[in-house]
């Protein structure tokens, strides 16, 4: 016997999903270039100043000759997903499928590779858009294991950047990030404790308990991306993949007795090429 399905309306299967009919004729629009200008200088001011929220930023351009209003500032700091290290009184409760977890790491002496891992995202400006960078890195050695260019928020390139990792290097007694939706979803935490890994998470509106990271950002931005206008993401993995290589192989740092990050991950002395 043939059955013939009933074609549900476009209202009806509004209806059913709870969303307005508008939302289906939406065509999103492009982010113009003055935008993306003043996104590429808020992230600059945001690497040398990163106690500074919406109003020092809105002040800091306003004396450079560009206004910008508060809650402009307060929308393109959300897409950067920007936030000053300075604590913020919001104590709203996380929801419910996305807990959070305790900081560990105030106090602990991290003393050998593979201790303590940390992942972060940051935001990549492009010649004609953006992109969000996210990478895992070795708290003891600074080293990048993984790392993923997406041009969305979700939660998926952070879980491939994951699993290369565990892939190709011993898994960390703890994981560090900070609060971000796509590090407290489950699909996230539930790999960590499958792989029996222990959940650290910074304290809210505090990325400076993930300084490392935040320094190779700085590093990455001030001598490879602010070098380069990227035309799209092809370029942008190219470039960053080229500078990756360079900072875990060839770069020395001071704070590593002048060996690289691969080096001291290895510990193994440092011999210049």
């Amino acid at each position: 016997m043939i059955q013939v399905q009933e074609q549900v309306s476009l209202r009806r299967q509004c209806e059913l999903l709870a969303i307005g009919r508008s939302g289906l004729y939406y065509e999103p629009v492009g982010t113009s270039a003055e935008e993306l200008a003043l996104m590429r200088r808020i992230d600059e001011i945001h690497l040398k100043w990163p106690f500074y929220g919406a109003r020092k930023l809105c002040e800091t351009l306003r004396a450079e000759g560009t206004t910008v209003n508060r809650k402009r500032m307060q929308r393109i700091m959300r897409v950067m997903g920007l936030e000053s290290v300075a604590p913020k009184p919001d104590t709203s409760e996380p929801h419910p499928e996305h807990p959070v977890f305790p900081y560990l790491l105030r106090n602990l002496a991290i003393c050998r590779a593979n201790h303590v891992w940390a992942a972060d995202i940051t935001y990549i400006p492009m010649a004609h858009g953006f992109a969000y960078l996210v990478a895992i890195i070795d708290w003891y050695s600074r080293r990048v294991l993984a790392w993923r260019l997406s041009n969305t928020m979700e939660s998926s390139f952070c879980l491939e950047a994951l699993r290369e990792a565990l892939e190709q290097f011993p898994k960390p007694e703890i994981f560090n990030t900070d609060q971000g939706s796509q590090f407290t979803a489950e699909v996230f935490t539930g790999a960590l404790r499958s792989a029996g890994i222990t959940i650290s998470m910074d304290g809210k509106g505090r990325c400076i308990d993930n300084v490392f990271v935040e320094r190779v950002w700085r590093s990455l931005k001030y001598e490879e991306v602010f070098l380069h206008a990227y035309d799209d993401l092809d370029e942008a993995r190219a470039g960053i993949g080229r500078y990756f290589e360079f900072y875990n192989f060839k770069r020395p740092h001071q704070a590593l007795g002048y060996q690289t990050p691969d080096a001291f991950y290895r510990g193994v002395a440092h011999r210049a090429a």
